[in-house]
């Protein structure tokens, strides 16, 4: 089992920061993918960006050179969001996907409850 938990939403101007924190908890001792998706009302959720095991970073193309991605192997992952903007506003889940639990390796995805960021003047 895999727990997402995440923090650190709000509201910000535009222009301005924030950090998101998802805390990984249960009896997984693995994880693949850890990253994070958003979904704005009326638009399909989609993927923001992410951190494998391996250490390597996909960052969707309207996030890229703005947002940064950080994982603590399982245990946690982070986004910096800086330059935010309205079209930013979202909710934000944090994902997690491919888990070794019990040790046996499970592709199934795992999602937290979701933080909600609002990018207002």
């Amino acid at each position: 089992q895999v727990r997402l938990v995440e923090s650190g939403g709000g509201l910000v101007q535009p222009g301005g920061s924030l950090r998101l924190s998802c805390n990984v908890s249960g009896s997984a001792t693995a994880i693949n993918n850890l990253g994070w998706y958003r979904q704005a009302p009326g638009k399909q959720r989609e993927l923001v960006a992410l951190a494998s095991r391996g250490g390597g970073t996909y960052y969707a193309d309207f996030v890229k050179g703005r947002f940064i991605v950080a994982r603590d192997n399982a245990a946690a992952v982070s986004l910096q969001m800086n330059s935010l903007k309205f079209e930013d506003t979202a909710v934000y889940y944090c994902h997690a996907n491919g888990a070794t639990i019990g040790g046996v390796w499970s592709a199934q995805a795992y999602w937290g409850q979701g933080t909600q960021v609002t990018v207002s003047s």
